[in-house]
Formats: C-alpha cells, structure tokens, sequence
C-alpha cells in the first residue's frame, strides 16, 4: 500500500509540474485538493455519529497540515527539482522514524540519511534558497501528517476521517489561491484536474492511511526513504531530470532502509486489536 502510494504521488506530481505552464502552482495544488474534497465527501459520505469531537479536531488539523504540505511542496517544485525536493522533504519522515513512537531502529534512520545526503550534494551548493525553505517547512508538514494520519486512522472507521480532513484541505487551499490566481481555470483545464486528484491525493492517501494502521508510525516514517528514488525516477522518466552518480547511490540506501522498515516495523496484532482494526499476520511484502 505505501509502495504504491509513492508511485501515484509521484506521477502525480510530475504531472502536476507539467501543468505550470497553464496553471500557476497555487491553481494546481488549489484544484487538486478540492476536487479530492469533493470526492471523498460523494463516495465515503462521512455520518457525523461516527465523530467525537475530539476526532473532528483531529480531522480538521489533518486537513490543515495536509493543505500546508501540498501547498508548500508544490511551490518548492517551481523552483527546485523533484527528486532534490522529495529528497529534502523525507527529512520530515526521517525525524519521526527517529525520534518518534516505536523508535529503536536508528540505524534504518541513519543510512537513509545518508542517502539523502547523496541524493541532495549539499557540498555543490547553488539550490534556491526560497526552495529549500519551502520544502523543509513542508518536510516538517509531512512529518505531522505521519502522526497525525495513524491517529484518524486508528480512531474513525474506514476512510471517513480523510473524507473529512480533505474538504478542509481543500477549503484553505482554495483560501491560499485566492480568486486571483484561479481567474486563469477553465472547463477542460477543471477536467483535467479532477483526473489529476484522482492520481494524487485521492488514491494515495487512502493507501497511506490504510498502511498506517498496519505499521507503526517510525517504520511508515522509515519506509518513506524510498520517496526520493521514486521521485528520481519520475523526473527522469517524465521531466527530463537525468540524476547524477552520487544520487544513485543514494537511491540504493535509501532502498535498502526502506526494506529494512518493512521487514522490521509491521505494528503487532495485539496492537492493531487495541486499536479496534481486526488481527492479521506482520506484512514481509510490500505494503
């Protein structure tokens, strides 16, 4: 499930960075997030007696972190490669899984830190310094997403808490926008954006949550170490951004941490009962 979360968020957006020369990275992240809002709400057609108010907060700050994330994110990509990008977003991953709730597993943390050490060369210098503030604010963005994703999941059944953190997300992105910036949208270019919503979140955030109720939030954190090598391969495959020698290696660390976690970081059946999920054995493969 994260694995191919990943893939989708990915190709998504490759293909959202494609869309700049239309649309400005606020009208894409803007569009994306309230049409996945509008989906989830018709589909999944969350029940309010399904919410405490404690769970309704959590779903509203889920849905303003998840606004920052992608709002931050895809203003870092207007200036900054995406493999670099995704690369120096994991740091907000990397921090959980080392620092986090069902720690103990640092030396995963620390050679995926050193792939992305490979993957970023921050002894050439030279990235925009408007781009890297952005992408590490979102990095901090991402690692509360992480958190705060476990904690729906394990409180409100199915995919009704993303049902309602994404309409938020959407409603403070749209804010973000403001009219100005969506004054360039038309119908085909709206057309457009629902598929791209369906690609990236709608698809890999249901896999995350789902995942996340399966692994602890360390090991989720740990085997997102994996995003940097998928986003090199997007760039390559989809933008033209051919990596370096260094960032290959960097690809083979940070693989081999991600399997490390998902060998090492499945949540115990006595913790998933806890939570109210039925009992199932450790994932071995790829979740």
């Amino acid at each position: 499930m994260a694995v191919g979360s990943m893939f989708s968020i990915q190709i998504g957006l490759a293909l959202s960075v494609r869309m700049f020369g239309r649309l400005g990275p606020l009208d894409v992240v803007a569009l994306r997030l309230a049409w996945a809002g509008l989906l989830l709400l018709v589909l999944v057609r969350p029940r309010r007696r399904d919410f405490t108010r404690r769970d309704l907060l959590a779903c509203g700050v889920l849905g303003a972190v998840t606004a920052g994330l992608s709002v931050l994110f895809m203003l870092a990509l207007a200036r900054i490669p995406l493999g670099t990008a995704s690369a120096l977003e994991f740091l907000g991953p990397l921090a959980v899984s080392l620092y986090g709730p069902g720690g103990g597993r640092k030396h995963w943390g620390i050679l995926a830190a050193a792939g992305v050490v490979l993957l970023t060369q921050p002894w050439h210098g030279g990235i925009n310094p408007v781009g890297l503030a952005l992408v590490l604010a979102a990095a901090v963005c991402w690692a509360a997403y992480i958190l705060l994703t476990q904690h729906v999941g394990d409180s409100v059944t199915g995919l009704s808490g993303l049902a309602v953190s994404m309409p938020v997300a959407g409603s403070i992105a749209l804010l973000v926008a403001g009219p100005a910036q969506l004054g360039r949208v038309t119908w085909p270019l709206l057309l457009v954006m629902l598929a791209l919503a369906l690609i990236h979140p709608v698809l890999p955030f249901s896999l995350e949550l789902l995942a996340l109720r399966r692994l602890t939030a360390t090991a989720f954190g740990t085997l997102m170490s994996l995003e940097p090598a998928v986003a090199l391969l997007a760039g390559l495959l989809l933008l033209g951004q051919v990596p370096g020698i260094a960032p290959g290696f960097g690809v083979i660390l940070v693989v081999i941490a991600g399997i490390g976690a998902t060998r090492a970081g499945a949540r115990a059946p006595a913790e998933q009962e806890n939570r109210g999920v039925r009992s199932r054995p450790a994932a071995r493969e790829p979740v």
